[in-house]
C-alpha cells in the first residue's frame, strides 16, 4: 500500500476525486420554488377550519338553504338557476378576498412575509404562488358547487360562448378581489383587516346580488350596486349561465377597472412588515 493510499498515521486518505469536490449551493429553479410554495399555501388553507368555513361551507349552506326553502321571492323560474351563479361569485369573493386578506394580514403581522422575503423566493414568486393557490381553491369550489347545484336541479341555459365567458369573468373577478385583499392586508393592522374583511364580506353578500335579486332594492340604488365587484360578477355570471346572454361587456369592464385600481394601489402601498 502506498503512502498516498494509507494516509498519515494509518488513517485512510480521501480519494483524489472526493478531495477535489466543491460544494455548489444555490436556489432551486423559480418554477420549482413557486410549486413548493403553492403546495404549502394550499395545504395551510385547507387545514384552516375557519377559512374553509368561509370559502366552502357558507356558500354551500346558502345554496342549499335558499334553493330548498322559499325564504326570498326570486321571481319566476327555477330558484337554483338564479342562485348557482351568485354562489359561484360568492365563492370567488370568499377565496380571493376574505380568506386572502385575513391570511396575508396575519402573515404580515407575525413576520412570515418578512422571513419569506429573505429566502431565494422573490416577491414575484410569492405573489405567483398565492395567485396559484387561489386558483386551485376556486377550481375545487367550482367543482363542488356545480355538483351540489346539479343535484339540486341546476341546468345552466348557456351557449358554448357563455361557457368560455364564465371563466373569463371569474378570472377578472379574482384579480379585482385579490387586489382589494392585498390593498387591505398590506396597509392595515391584522385585527383591522380581520374585522373589515368580514364586514365587507357580509355587506357584499347582502347587496351584491348573490342571493338577493338586485331588483329588490330601490331603483336609485341599483346602478350603484352593479358597480360593486360582487354585483358585477354575480350579474355577469347569471347573464351567461342562466339567461344564455352574450358577453357581458359592462360587467367585465367594471371588474377590470376594480382590478387595475386595487392592484395598482396595492403595489404602491403594500408594506411587508
Amino acid at each position: 500500500m502506498t503512502a498516498a493510499a494509507a494516509g498519515v498515521d494509518g488513517v485512510p486518505a480521501v480519494p483524489a476525486a472526493e478531495s477535489e469536490f466543491t460544494p455548489a449551493p444555490g436556489a432551486a429553479p423559480l418554477p420549482r420554488m413557486i410549486a413548493a410554495q403553492t403546495a404549502m399555501e394550499t395545504r395551510t388553507l385547507l387545514r384552516n377550519g375557519e377559512q374553509l368555513t368561509v370559502t366552502l361551507l357558507i356558500p354551500l349552506g346558502l345554496l342549499a338553504m335558499f334553493s330548498l326553502e322559499p325564504l326570498v321571492n326570486l321571481g319566476g323560474g327555477s330558484r337554483v338557476d338564479f342562485l348557482a351563479p351568485g354562489i359561484i361569485a360568492l365563492a370567488v369573493m370568499s377565496t380571493a378576498f376574505t380568506s386572502q386578506a385575513i391570511g396575508t394580514g396575519f402573515e404580515r403581522r407575525y413576520g412570515v412575509l418578512k422571513r419569506l422575503g429573505a429566502t431565494p423566493l422573490s416577491r414575484a414568486g410569492l405573489i405567483s404562488a398565492k395567485t396559484a393557490t387561489v386558483i386551485i381553491i376556486e377550481l375545487l369550489q367550482a367543482a363542488i358547487i356545480t355538483g351540489v347545484a346539479t343535484a339540486l336541479g341546476w341546468r345552466p341555459h348557456a351557449t358554448a360562448l357563455a361557457f368560455l365567458t364564465a371563466p373569463l369573468l371569474v378570472l377578472v373577478g379574482t384579480a379585482a378581489f385579490s387586489g382589494l385583499a392585498l390593498l387591505m392586508a398590506g396597509t392595515l393592522r391584522a385585527e383591522a383587516t380581520l374585522a373589515l374583511a368580514n364586514l365587507v364580506y357580509v355587506v357584499l353578500l347582502g347587496v351584491g346580488g348573490v342571493v338577493f335579486p338586485l331588483t329588490k332594492f330601490p331603483a336609485a340604488a341599483r346602478p350603484v350596486l352593479t358597480l360593486l365587484p360582487a354585483g358585477a360578477l354575480a350579474t355577469g355570471l347569471r347573464a351567461v349561465l342562466a339567461h344564455a346572454a352574450g358577453i357581458p361587456v359592462r360587467d367585465l369592464v367594471v371588474l377590470a377597472v376594480w382590478a387595475v385600481v386595487t392592484i395598482g394601489l396595492a403595489a404602491r402601498t403594500f408594506r411587508w412588515e
